[in-house]
């Protein structure tokens, strides 16, 4: 494992970077003492969900079926404010 100091990784992060991406963790030390492990990110692995199926997700989401009311177009908004 390679080290470098604070200003290093601050002067000469090309070169840090370099070794960073051919795989090797880094030590940075700060006064002479280990302060932090850098190390290559590690790839994530992407995995696909598949197709969605629109359908069931609004049958899951709309369980209930349809909201509906008992009075007229115009009386739901009077319906839900209820007696004001």
């Amino acid at each position: 494992m390679k080290t470098a100091t604070v200003a290093d990784l601050r002067n000469q992060f090309s070169r840090i970077s370099r070794d960073l991406l051919a795989g090797e963790s880094i030590t940075i030390t700060k006064r002479g003492r280990p302060f932090a492990v850098l190390a290559p990110a590690q790839p994530r692995k992407v995995t696909s969900p598949g197709p969605i199926n629109h359908l069931a997700r609004l049958d899951k989401i709309y369980a209930d079926g349809p909201a509906t009311s008992s009075t007229a177009p115009g009386g739901v908004l009077d319906e839900s404010r209820g007696a004001r």
